[in-house]
């Protein structure tokens, strides 16, 4: 029997990279995924390719009244995965501005704040729900010239234990995944440019170039019931790079 069969799932930023993985992951365990991004033509697209089982909605994480129509479309959610993020703010820390801080915070953190309050209280009034943040290895250790990137995944993996901690009485597991070098739009600037990547991949006991798939395998685990004796964990995907601070 496939694994997710009958649930509702949300997951945020899921027309390309993570996102896109971890919907395609659910949908073939049996899962119906509403995905939301910025642009519904995109949404559309990524919805006809995967198939039926995809519903898709434009959705401004950053904006209260849109996240509150995405869990009104969504009906009574079973999974909820945010993985909508940015990274528009990088450089020194003394040239970061409260623009850019404000910017971060609202996409990055505040977003998962405003869906986790808007669907965990129907997840607890049935008993059951599994809550799946996508943080990052630059919440575990600080990013050169990305403070404020480092700042809200760092953010994001406290609140994951601080939700586990009240809502696992009442049934709803929350976890959350760090992952090192994905090959995403969003992290193009390290893997594009081969001196970057390989210096990267060098310091890794496993030499290859992370893959959306592999972060949507562990996201498939932590939302089933496989999981279901674990809360308040973040997994570290990362090829074993954080292994050569040590």
């Amino acid at each position: 029997m496939s694994q997710l069969q009958g649930k509702i799932a949300i997951v945020t930023g899921g027309s390309r990279g993570i996102g896109r993985a971890i919907a395609e992951t659910f949908v073939r365990e049996g899962a119906t995924v509403v995905i939301c991004g910025r642009k519904q033509e995109t949404l559309d697209a990524v919805a006809a390719e995967i198939g039926p089982a995809v519903k898709p909605l434009a959705c401004h994480v950053g904006r209260a009244d849109d996240i509150r129509r995405l869990v009104d479309f969504a009906g009574p959610v079973d999974i909820l995965v945010n993985n909508a993020g940015t990274n528009v703010a990088q450089g020194p820390c003394l040239e970061m501005d409260e623009a850019q801080f404000d910017k971060m915070v609202e996409v990055n953190l505040k977003s998962a704040f405003r869906l986790m309050n808007a669907v965990a209280p129907g997840m607890c009034e049935r008993g059951s729900g599994s809550i799946v943040n996508i943080a990052s290895i630059s919440g575990l250790r600080p990013q050169l010239h990305g403070m404020l990137y480092s700042m809200t995944k760092a953010a994001l993996i406290m609140m994951t234990q601080s939700y586990a901690v009240e809502l696992g009485p009442r049934g709803v597991r929350v976890n959350a995944i760090a992952p090192g070098l994905i090959q995403t739009k969003l992290s193009e600037y390290y893997w594009k440019d081969d001196a970057r990547r390989n210096s990267q991949i060098d310091r890794q006991p496993i030499r290859h170039l992370g893959q959306p798939r592999e972060i949507a395998e562990a996201a498939l685990l932590l939302a089933g019931e496989g999981a279901s004796y674990m809360t308040g964990q973040t997994l570290t995907i990362d090829g074993g790079f954080l292994l050569s601070s040590i």
